[in-house]
């Protein structure tokens, strides 16, 4: 539960930070800076090389990569429908296709499932959730962008982003080092996972110093469907997909449905700010989403244990 309560002290601390205002105005892009070139890259490089796949896991495999595709599309049409901008869809679609599934998820899973639980998580988290914000989620933000469509950029512009993107860097290096067997040495791991331990509450207090809860607010019904997707109409559909038409059975599929439904991605929303993305409805995706979340999980339980 220590990261539960993490979550939530520091997201108090980043709004005690904006309204005192002892930091500059855009000082939470420095900590958004931080974390997307220092601490996920060291996530990555910590975690994927000791990932060890097996045909058990296709379900966890594969449900961030169902879940982000599944919202490409709904947010994509709904927006064409409803006239949303390039910014809102791109935001939605970050902050809606990507869940929270190693800040909550760890904890969750663990007090839900065990140990065992546990290790699956971690799999869908690092192999999945992480690697679809570092590929498509940096595709999405870059194609969104509204200064990446003023300067005109191409299809080769967007790759170089991709490739260029820290964390996806990362990725690649840690998949060559999986894929044969190497691993840093104790004392360049401890130091990576002092790093990987400055993700959250950066993270966390930079989408605090941004989070405006206005009852007036503009984007309370984009807010409204975006968290409708993200935490009922996703996980209803990984339970249809893993339970329904495929018969899951076990933990492996178990594991799947209650990740899918975490609240929204903290870092999803980081790097919906970074790239100009509707940064405040960001923040509330992952304000409001997150709590909310605790509720909505109640049921996907129960369900999984009733099915």
């Amino acid at each position: 539960m220590d990261n539960v309560i993490l979550i939530f002290i520091c997201l108090i601390l980043g709004v005690l930070l904006q309204k005192l205002r002892v930091f500059p105005v855009n000082g939470h892009a420095t900590l958004n800076q931080y974390v997307i070139y220092i601490s996920l890259p060291a996530l990555s490089l910590y975690f994927i090389p000791k990932i060890v796949l097996s045909g058990a896991l296709f379900f966890p495999l594969f449900t961030s990569w169902i879940g982000f595709a599944f919202a490409y599309v709904f947010f994509t049409a709904l927006g064409k429908w409803l006239g949303w901008s390039k910014k809102l869809t791109g935001c939605l679609i970050l902050t809606g296709g990507l869940g929270n599934t190693a800040f909550i998820g760890f904890p969750v899973v663990e007090a839900l499932f065990g140990k065992p639980g546990l290790q699956t998580a971690i799999v869908l988290d690092q192999a999945g959730t992480f690697v679809v914000m570092a590929t498509l989620g940096i595709v999405i933000a870059a194609t969104h962008s509204v200064k990446m469509k003023a300067s005109g950029s191409g299809p080769g512009d967007i790759l170089k982003k991709v490739f260029s993107f820290p964390p996806f860097i990362a990725f690649l290096i840690s998949a060559c080092m999986n894929l044969s067997g190497f691993d840093f040495t104790d004392d360049i791991q401890s130091v990576l996972m002092s790093i990987c331990r400055t993700t959250a509450p950066l993270a966390l207090v930079a989408v605090g110093m941004q989070l405006k809860i206005d009852r007036k607010s503009k984007y309370w019904n984009s807010l409204y469907i975006g968290l409708f997707f993200k935490l009922i109409l996703m996980p209803a559909i990984i339970f249809t997909i893993y339970k329904v038409f495929l018969g899951g059975k076990g933990l492996a599929a178990d594991v799947s449905v209650i990740e899918s439904a975490m609240g929204p991605m903290v870092t999803a929303a980081v790097l919906a700010s970074a790239y100009g993305l509707k940064p405040k409805l960001a923040g509330m995706m992952v304000g409001v989403g997150i709590p909310l979340s605790f509720i909505t999980m109640d049921f996907w339980y129960w369900l999984l244990l009733n099915y």
